[in-house]
């Protein structure tokens, strides 16, 4: 029977220290759920419970702290308070590594902050940083990068705590942290490979590799309401001559004033009057959904009973309004049972049949379903946005282009130190910024000899890709300048910048990973900006402002301050706290001192280095247009973007519109994952980058279709040259076998 420990009833301020690991922190993501028992005068880590060592769910359900007992968390501490922790030297480390004759011992945060390995499965068993579990890889796999597949920034394949790799996928690599919110979010139910939809082995191999799946439904389906935009349906006439006084909206149920949907896509209507309908139970098709079945023929067999009232009306077809494009829903045949329309295809020695004159059944075409949400809907207006400011940006860095002369300047890189040597290249007495540059792999097998872009692509990615994760910055997904002493004395700061600028003129990819109030600061100046909550990144900074922030009368306001003076003192704000609205005033100073004030010399640096090839400029210019690829993530490739990405030519004894019917097939077979090749490997084989740089390719990427027998890919011209087959299977088959063997 479960004995009470203390029956007093006043809450000891020194209890919301986790009585495990001693922490006040509450990180739900990191630690688990921080609870605390005033009755017992108890606060302990839900994560710190379940792995310490010494104790075991004795009691049912309900009792104690799930299933645990109270006079067992009691035991578990005294027993932990003999122990001290191998990592912060202190005791209480109440949880030790589980392999052979290890006698390590450590609290779970020192644990995670020294990459030990927690499972939450079977027995709770942990592990420490030298025994832990690590994933098994093929030598034979070449040590590149590619995207992490749920936050989409760049990952190295390399054998490291912090990097998961898919059992199920051979292109699926994730970012732990990433990988544990997911979790978090999906629950047991939901949780699964977000490539290949695997569950079961995903799963199992993830609980090997410490990540928590908590067993509860997924937050999305907790959500009220979530899916209420769903159980909307499309009200409104779009004939080009809406007959109803009403207006286009106006839906009368069992009158000649319903509206009537397209049969085939849903998402187009018409009142019965407005199509001269008679009845709900004829069916309506749009004039888009009538085109794509156009090439087959059967439309010719249901007009006659489908739109015969329609054809009585003295052509009442030409009524219908012209909607913008949209695609047909996908069937079950091949991926090339329908074209896409581009007016990125090139006509060579053909005259009489240009892209704009084939027939709209010849037509390839590329657009969005047309049965979207408005979330989505909002969401892909927002992304249309974003492509339409790169475009600008990728016009600007081309005016700043023309600076680079042609002489040329080499840096010697080991990829294996990218920041020493790329810092030890910048600084030499040769370097110029307006010079071209070439790059030259030192201590890479697989260094790229073939195209000196490659090399040059490759290094600008490993070069931003070590910035993005330098001490230099600070915070979790928008980052803001860090503090560092060391740094500023060996002026890093303007390196940094001084890189980025050169990175985004040379072809290099955008950053995406500043925050909006460091954009701010660079394009407005520190001065013009006010900083949030969410920019800084010290945690007992954020605790010292919430305290102030959420204080509810004088008292606790004064109270609070007491206990903030240090923070108070550096942020210099001395005001006389009378009200309690002050408190306001005093979060604006600690914010103004912590993200902007103090960090005053690295910012001056780091604008300086920005200042490198006008970038600086040409950012406070046009500010609205550069936030797209400094504060934004580059967008991930899709089929739709690499289509548009290549022009093509085709000379007059080729059938093209087959052979970009193949294409676009092909590159939707690889977007969905049924290939062995990515959209990234595609835009290596061709222009020896697997991104698509802010300042475009130079040339443009273009296509060929010719009698050849395998596709080539000519990078110095950033030509792709394809094979003209007869199926799309020969096609599929051809590429698969060059592309994934290269």
């Amino acid at each position: 029977e479960e004995l009470r420990m203390s029956e007093t009833t006043n809450f000891d301020v020194q209890s919301t220290s986790c009585v495990l690991c001693g922490r006040t922190d509450d990180c739900p993501e990191k630690y688990g759920e921080k609870r605390t028992y005033v009755e017992y005068n108890l606060t302990v880590h839900y994560y710190c419970l379940l792995m310490s060592s010494g104790i075991w769910q004795r009691g049912k359900e309900g009792e104690g702290v799930d299933g645990f007992l109270i006079s067992d968390i009691r035991k578990e501490v005294n027993r932990a308070a003999k122990l001290k922790c191998n990592i912060c030297k202190k005791k209480g480390a109440s949880i030790g590594c589980v392999a052979p004759k290890c006698k390590r011992s450590y609290h779970f945060p020192c644990g995670l902050q020294r990459e030990c390995i927690f499972q939450f499965m079977e027995d709770f068993r942990s592990y420490c940083w030298e025994h832990r579990p690590v994933q098994e890889f093929v030598d034979e796999e070449p040590r590149k990068s590619s995207q992490c597949t749920i936050c989409l920034n760049l990952i190295e394949h390399l054998p490291m705590y912090t990097v998961l790799k898919s059992p199920c996928c051979k292109n699926a690599w994730f970012h732990r942290d990433c990988l544990q919110y997911q979790a978090l979010s999906a629950g047991i139910f939901f949780f699964r490979c977000t490539v290949c939809n695997n569950k079961d082995k995903f799963q199992k191999e993830m609980f090997r590799m410490g990540i928590y799946i908590p067993e509860r439904d997924a937050s999305w389906e907790l959500e009220e309401n979530a899916y209420q935009d769903l159980l909307h349906r499309y009200q409104h006439c779009d004939v080009k001559r809406c007959l109803c006084k009403k207006g286009r909206d106006y839906n009368e149920p069992d009158s000649k004033w319903e509206i009537k949907r397209c049969q085939y896509c849903g998402s187009r209507g018409t009142h019965l009057a407005c199509s001269s309908m008679k009845s709900l139970e004829q069916n309506w098709d749009c004039v888009e959904c009538r085109s794509i079945f156009a090439k087959s023929g059967k439309h010719r067999k249901r007009k006659k009973c489908a739109l015969a009232t329609s054809e009585k009306t003295n052509g009442a077809a030409s009524l219908l309004e012209e909607p913008p494009p949209k695609s047909p829903r996908q069937s079950s045949g091949p991926p090339h049972s329908f074209l896409l329309q581009s007016p990125k295809i090139k006509c060579q020695n053909l005259s009489p049949c240009s892209h704009l004159e084939l027939p709209a059944s010849n037509r390839v075409s590329m657009s969005l379903s047309p049965v979207m949400s408005s979330r989505n809907w909002s969401l892909s207006l927002r992304h249309k946005h974003l492509r339409e400011k790169r475009r600008q940006v990728c016009n600007i860095l081309k005016e700043l282009k023309a600076q680079v002369k042609t002489k040329t300047t080499r840096l010697n890189i080991d990829a294996g130190n990218i920041w020493s040597s790329a810092l030890k290249g910048f600084r030499q007495r040769v370097f110029s910024p307006a010079n071209n540059i070439e790059v030259n792999f030192s201590n890479c097998k697989n260094t790229l000899k073939t195209n000196a872009s490659a090399s040059k692509y490759h290094f600008f990615q490993l070069l931003m890709l070590h910035l993005q994760n330098s001490s230099l910055f600070e915070g979790s997904s928008g980052k803001n300048l860090s503090l560092d002493f060391q740094a500023v004395k060996e002026n890093l700061y303007f390196e940094a910048g001084k890189m980025i600028a050169i990175s985004l003129v040379h072809g290099g990819p955008s950053p995406g990973f500043f925050s909006k109030t460091l954009f701010k600061c660079l394009v407005y100046g520190p001065e013009n900006v006010k900083p949030a909550l969410e920019d800084v990144a010290d945690v007992d900074v954020v605790q010292t402002i919430q305290t102030i922030k959420y204080a509810d009368n004088l008292s606790s306001l004064q109270s609070a301050l007491q206990d903030c003076h240090k923070c108070l003192t550096a942020a210099r704000s001395s005001r006389p706290v009378t009200a309690l609205c002050d408190k306001n005033m005093l979060v604006n100073d600690i914010l103004i001192n912590h993200v902007i004030k103090r960090i005053a010399l690295p910012l001056e640096s780091f604008m300086q280095g920005l200042k490198t090839l006008g970038v600086l400029e040409k950012m406070q210019m046009h500010p609205d247009v550069f936030s797209s690829v400094f504060c934004h993530k580059p967008e991930r490739l899709s089929a739709e973007t690499v289509f548009n990405l290549f022009t093509i030519h085709s000379s007059s004894d080729v059938n093209q519109v087959k052979g970009a019917e193949f294409w676009m097939g092909y590159l939707q077979d690889v977007e969905s994952g049924k290939s062995v090749v990515t959209l990234e490997d595609i835009l290596l084989f061709v222009t020896g980058s697997c991104y698509v740089p802010s300042i475009g390719f130079d040339p443009e990427p273009t296509i060929k279709f010719l009698f050849i027998r395998y596709p080539i890919g000519n990078r110095l011209l950033n030509c792709l040259e394809l094979p003209v087959t007869k199926t799309y299977q020969q096609f599929k088959k051809i590429m698969e076998l060059t592309i994934g063997n290269t």
